[in-house]
């Protein structure tokens, strides 16, 4: 049978620690077939327990006292399957010893463990550690719990130092709780990397959740079998040998003897009781199996104190989530709703600030710099799911550098079409961290020779990390998720129900308003010539033409949005003549205003020339209405390679960059309480993009010196 292997830290985490090949020398170890025929021992087992050992031989025949052979029968016999162990207590050669057995993969297995005390003793320590259980069940906070179960552990034990320790999602794992005998050095606060435990120490962590070294100093006793035969799984065994790598990492502590219990919820290594002493120390098996029952309750009282704390946090968070949907429902603008609601949401996600984005505007609740909430949206994909940043590494890298502080990102896609974003920012952990010695493994001569070897001082090595915040807990990554849904489906219903809203009023002005406005504008016109009233007949077809022109562009704006196009005919247009055209048109209208045309380079498009001149009108008309008084409108056209180029400024102040954002949007909130557009509606640029969109051309803006310049680039005929 194969007895181990040479094992150092550079394959420490593949040595096979189930099959060690060998036990610690304070008990011997027996295992049988299912069937109870004798496969191999311990070579040790029959001194000291006095029998005489052959292989084949059938347990029953050994000269093991009755009650092993009892506890054996209720194992032995046909299948496989695995068996949790028993013990019974013995008297061997006067001395006591507990028999524990258990069967596992295909094998029956007989420990037996010499016991230092006697069973009075043993009750005592039992009556203790049920005393231990009941307080632990009283504990309302896990920092509580784990203060407590240390102190019970120690004193029921009797060992040096009982840590309990929580690990991380990382593995690593921090001492959060810690009793000592007074001269021993605090270990409290400490971290230790997830190395400290590979992930086949982890397995059996799990496995087996409780573990026991009785003197790091013992010499292993090798097992004995048939030559060939499989070696014996030892992952349920109490016996098992330690490896050395953790023998030396237990030296270099100065720690005698030790004992591991794991407290496992829901199948995860949550964490772990570790047990210290600086000399030998066996803990009696029914004792150490009363700490095993105390970090079963521990897990237990843990998964319902964590259980509650998750389901106040998701009642909170539902509460939260139903009232900003149904104020979504009634409120005009989101931005208000989510403003409002900014303080239960960030209480609700453990967030520190909240940044809102919809059709360009935002929304800042905490000590975000506005430039910096613009530069984070901006560096959002397109996205209809939840987006999460947890580190600097996961942001661009061009934004990093101004971040500062604000490292975690939770965003929410609440309305695509409409650029809505609702995004939950936390900010960077500075962490001081203190090591239970420096993490990396170091390359020394240790006790097995030149390699790299664990680390030999424990000393607390002191490491600030940066650049993380607390990663986003699933619970509210779920809850996250279904606010996403619900308000998706909110904006949906809002854009559905003003959809069909505009319908509605798109045919009362189509159909209902057009016919009316034909009679006033004829009716003017009578005016006009009976040359009685010709101002007010002016006046009157003056508001009748605004008011047409009004309808025509609500009307252009619903074929737009029913995906219909504007229709255009294309063909070849002089755009030159048609600029001289439009704006010897608006010398005659505003003869106060001087509108000059400053270059005219000769451009043919393939164009429809109604739809361009209803583009450069509108234009020329924002120009004049805008523009500082007594200032000129400029009007160049020109050849960039192959695009018409047609420039149409005047002289004024740069628009501000709130309103840039919004600038070609049908509705611009931002506008609603200036004196010159108190509607907020601005149908003219945004039809104007549309017509220049499908002529494959563009419409841009730019402030150039003192004048605001906006831009209109057409395909040149024939480019």
């Amino acid at each position: 049978m194969e007895h181990g292997r040479q094992v150092d830290l550079l394959n420490c985490a593949d040595e096979p620690i189930h099959i060690p090949g060998s036990i610690q020398p304070h008990g011997a170890l027996l295992f049988f077939d299912t069937a109870g025929l004798l496969q191999g021992w311990s070579a040790n087992a029959g001194a000291l327990l006095g029998i005489e050992l052959a292989l084949g031989a059938p347990y029953a025949s050994l000269a093991l006292p009755p009650a092993a052979l009892e506890l054996l029968l209720d194992y032995v016999g046909p299948g496989d399957a695995e068996q949790t162990p028993s013990m019974v207590p013995l008297r061997v050669n006067g001395a006591h010893v507990d028999c524990i057995v258990h069967a596992a993969f295909g094998r029956v297995v007989a420990e037996f463990e010499q016991r230092e005390v006697g069973a009075d003793e043993v009750a005592l320590f039992a009556v203790k550690a049920h005393a231990s259980i009941d307080r632990l069940r009283r504990q309302k906070t896990i920092d509580g719990l784990l203060g407590i179960a240390v102190d019970q552990i120690r004193e029921f034990t009797g060992f040096d130092r009982v840590m309990a320790y929580r690990f991380r999602p990382d593995d690593s794992g921090d001492v959060v709780a810690e009793s000592r005998r007074d001269d021993l050095v605090p270990y409290l606060g400490q971290r230790y990397p997830a190395s400290d435990i590979p992930a086949q120490a982890r397995r059996l962590y799990i496995l087996n959740t409780l573990r026991s070294i009785i003197d790091v100093n013992d010499t292993m006793v090798p097992l004995l079998g048939a030559p060939g035969a499989l070696p014996l799984d030892m992952s349920h065994a109490v016996l098992r040998s330690v490896s050395p790598i953790h023998i030396e990492y237990l030296k270099n502590m100065g720690v005698g003897a030790s004992m591991s219990v794991s407290i496992v919820i829901n199948g995860r290594l949550w964490g772990l009781i570790a047990c210290h002493h600086m000399s030998r120390k066996l803990v009696p098996y029914s004792i150490r199996m009363a700490a095993d029952v105390l970090a079963q309750v521990m897990g237990s009282t843990i998964h319902s104190i964590e259980s509650r704390l998750e389901s106040q946090m998701i009642e909170r968070s539902a509460s939260t989530r139903t009232k900003l949907v149904e104020d979504l429902l009634l409120e005009d603008d989101p931005l208000e709703t989510f403003g409002r609601f900014a303080d239960a949401v960030l209480a609700a996600t453990q967030s520190q600030a909240q940044v809102t984005s919809y059709y360009g505007r935002l929304r800042v609740h905490g000590d975000v710099p506005h430039e910096l909430a613009e530069a984070i949206v901006a560096s959002l994909p397109e996205a209809h799911d939840l987006v999460l940043r947890e580190r600097l590494d996961d942001w661009p890298e061009p934004l990093r550098a101004r971040l500062g502080k604000w490292v975690g990102l939770l965003a929410m896609p609440f309305d695509p079409p409409a650029q809505g974003w609702n995004l939950l920012l936390r900010v960077e952990q500075i962490e001081q961290v203190a090591w239970g010695g420096r993490p990396e493994k170091t390359s020394t001569i240790g006790p097995l020779g030149g390699r790299l070897t664990p680390r030999g001082s424990f000393d607390a090595w002191y490491e600030t990390v940066r650049g993380h915040a607390h990663p986003w807990e699933a619970t509210i990554l779920a809850s996250a998720r279904v606010t996403l849904a619900e308000l998706v489906r909110v904006m949906t219903s809002r854009r559905t129900q003003t959809e069909a809203t505009r319908a509605q009023l798109l045919a009362m002005l189509g159909h209902d308003l057009r016919d009316p406005l034909h009679s006033i504008n004829m009716a003017g016109m009578v005016l006009e010539k009976g040359h009685s009233q010709p101002t007010l007949g002016k006046r009157i077809q003056s508001s009748t033409s605004r008011m047409q022109r009004m309808i025509t562009q609500v009307l252009d704006m619903s074929r737009i949005d029913g995906g219909l196009g504007l229709g255009v005919t294309l063909e070849p247009v002089d755009l030159t003549a048609l600029v001289k055209d439009l704006m010897d048109e608006a010398r005659l209208a505003y003869p106060a205003i001087p509108f000059q045309l400053i270059c005219d380079e000769a451009a043919m498009v393939n164009a429809d020339g109604g739809r361009i001149g209803q583009v450069l009108s509108n234009l020329l008309s924002n120009a004049r209405h805008h523009g500082e008084a007594g200032k000129p409108v400029r009007v160049c056209v020109k050849v960039d390679g192959r695009e018409a180029v047609v420039a149409v400024s005047n002289a004024g102040a740069p628009i501000a960059p709130e309103i840039v954002a919004t600038l070609f949007n049908p509705f611009k909130r931002a506008s609603l309480h200036n004196p010159r557009n108190r509607t907020g509606m601005g149908l003219g640029l945004y039809i104007a993009q549309q017509i220049v969109r499908e002529h494959h051309g563009e419409i841009v803006y730019r402030h150039d010196g003192n004048e605001v310049i906006f831009s209109v680039r057409l395909p040149l005929l024939n480019s």
